[in-house]
């Protein structure tokens, strides 16, 4: 007779929104902001730079890009990430619609979550 453990991780289908699947409430401004960084991250990963070499092209340092990839993001405007991740090759393509819900909400569509 086998035994099923209760404790065994569940695989779960979460939605399409991390966050709200963890129940972390971001601002928009701040989501925006882990959404590019994550991008950024993947961008480094995919062309097979060093973060030395990402700093470098990027015009900062080192230390600015390990921050960026570790998710410590108080330091970084929305305005720095977007010219980031278009110095590393990626198109940004802002579109704003209407809603039928009585706040907005943020979407960020990747190519590269598929490639990298």
């Amino acid at each position: 007779m086998v035994e099923k453990r209760s404790d065994e991780p569940r695989i779960v289908k979460g939605s399409d929104d991390i966050f709200a699947d963890l129940g972390v409430q971001l601002d928009p401004k701040d989501r925006l902001k882990v959404l590019i960084a994550i991008q950024l991250s993947k961008a480094i990963q995919h062309l097979g730079l060093t973060q030395k070499e990402a700093a470098d092209i990027l015009g900062t340092d080192q230390a600015k890009i390990s921050k960026i990839t570790r998710g410590r993001l108080k330091d970084f405007t929305v305005d720095r990430l977007v010219n980031y991740v278009i110095a590393l090759g990626i198109d940004v393509d802002v579109r704003l619609s209407n809603t039928h819900d009585r706040r907005g909400n943020l979407t960020v569509h990747s190519p590269i979550a598929a490639t990298g």
